[in-house]
């Protein structure tokens, strides 16, 4: 369990780092490439614009899951 605030602006890779098991709710947008470089230092609204998702649903599924 983590204490992190998801946002759109939060960086992918920290919201990995906090809790890895949130990459689920990025390989459902379709972003597989979590371990590059330039994913990991993306910010969600960033990443959610390139995949055509809405980051304000993403960021609402991450923070509920880290509520858990």
């Amino acid at each position: 369990m983590t204490n992190m605030t998801v946002t759109k602006d939060s960086i992918i890779g920290d919201v990995l780092d906090a809790n890895i098991e949130t990459a689920q709710f990025f390989f459902e947008i379709g972003m597989h490439c979590l371990g590059c470089p330039s994913a990991r230092g993306e910010s969600i609204a960033d990443a959610c614009a390139v995949h055509g998702t809405d980051a304000d649903e993403l960021v609402r599924k991450i923070n509920a899951f880290l509520a858990k």
